[in-house]
């Protein structure tokens, strides 16, 4: 891994955690739709190379995973 690639990650995963403080007062399914749009930003920002499109992209997929993941039975 390239220093920039490192960089991206390394602030994406501490914006991340910064961002989670946030949920104190959100409903379980909703902490779960933010953790899994992190991830997902993380890992499409990784897998393009920094792309915009692929951390958004990747955002929007894995918020809709963590999402209907969460569902209630």
């Amino acid at each position: 891994m390239d220093t920039i690639r490192r960089f991206a990650v390394g602030t994406y995963a501490a914006a991340m955690m910064l961002g989670l403080a946030a949920c104190a007062g959100m409903s379980g399914q909703d902490k779960a739709t933010a953790i899994g749009a992190g991830v997902g930003a993380v890992g499409g920002a990784v897998l393009t190379g920094g792309s915009a499109v692929g951390t958004v992209g990747g955002a929007a997929v894995g918020g809709v995973i963590g999402h209907e993941v969460s569902k209630d039975k």
